[in-house]
């Protein structure tokens, strides 16, 4: 096929815009997106809605969770904002309640949410960094999975996603609390997938590098930052939430994932290609 010149490419695509034909393949799903107020879960939360899900943004506080559902809501799209505190279980109980409540049913949960912290080395790193890591990616998957089950189990095509990171397989230098919290949630996964198979609930994770805004803010402390990321990935350019990391959610989100479970995704351009 002829390209044209002039004719935009993957890497020139604006960040964030929806190309191609939306199929509705998840038309009358409901999706819960924990963490959904920003970044990869907004985009996340985007990418779902356009493809006629009913969304719900699960953020921890309403200004940054509102914005999103409205936005959807503009461009046609079904969502509303739960606030909700994954760290807390009554809190992401409430959150699923509300949804089946409001919408009937709830098929695909999205666990996004995730408190970061600042890199340092180990020796240096507060122990309260641990358990902050810990609450929102280890428990709040266990929460969201417990509060989740019976609704995935009563839904013909139940999902679980769980957001981890490249950093879960191999551990990464000056975060060595974000490494082990990440790999958590891979066990889980995998330790899910099979318990949860028989009932067809399918589980999985993603495991992305992507702008965000705790992104964006390194590259300003860091001005070579984003070059030295860009040249170590063969894709040449960071993951955009929506297109990138929301088109890979789709797919675990969507039927054509059916015979996938127990699987990390590594969406980085080819960052880490031993993994």
């Amino acid at each position: 096929m002829d390209v044209n010149e002039n004719s935009p490419t993957d890497n020139d695509r604006p960040a964030g815009r929806l190309t191609g034909r939306l199929t509705g393949r998840l038309t009358d799903r409901v999706v819960i997106v924990t963490g959904a107020g920003q970044g990869v879960g907004e985009g996340i939360a985007r990418r779902l809605a356009s493809e006629g899900a009913a969304v719900v943004i699960a953020a921890r506080r309403a200004e940054t969770g509102e914005p999103v559902a409205a936005a959807i809501r503009d461009e046609g799209g079904e969502a509303v904002c739960i606030v909700t505190d994954v760290t807390t279980r009554a809190s992401v109980e409430g959150c699923v309640a509300s949804t089946v409540h409001r919408y009937g049913r709830l098929d695909v949960l999205v666990h996004n949410a995730f408190a970061g912290g600042v890199a340092s080395r180990l020796e240096a790193t507060p122990p309260d960094a641990w358990f902050q890591m810990s609450y929102t990616s280890a428990w709040g998957s266990f929460w969201c999975a417990q509060a989740a089950r019976p609704h995935l189990t009563a839904s013909d095509q139940g999902r679980l996603i769980l957001l981890t990171s490249p950093s879960g397989f191999e551990g990464s230098a000056n975060i060595p609390l974000y490494s082990p919290a990440k790999a958590a949630q891979r066990a889980m996964a995998k330790s899910l997938a099979r318990e949860w198979g028989a009932d067809g609930i399918t589980v999985n994770c993603i495991a992305p590098v992507a702008e965000t805004p705790a992104l964006a803010g390194a590259f300003e402390q860091v001005p070579t930052l984003r070059g030295a990321i860009e040249a170590r990935t063969p894709l040449g350019r960071i993951g955009d939430p929506t297109t990138d990391i929301g088109g890979v959610a789709l797919f675990l989100a969507s039927a054509d994932s059916a015979y996938v479970s127990g699987q990390t995704i590594v969406c980085d351009g080819g960052s880490f290609l031993g993994l």
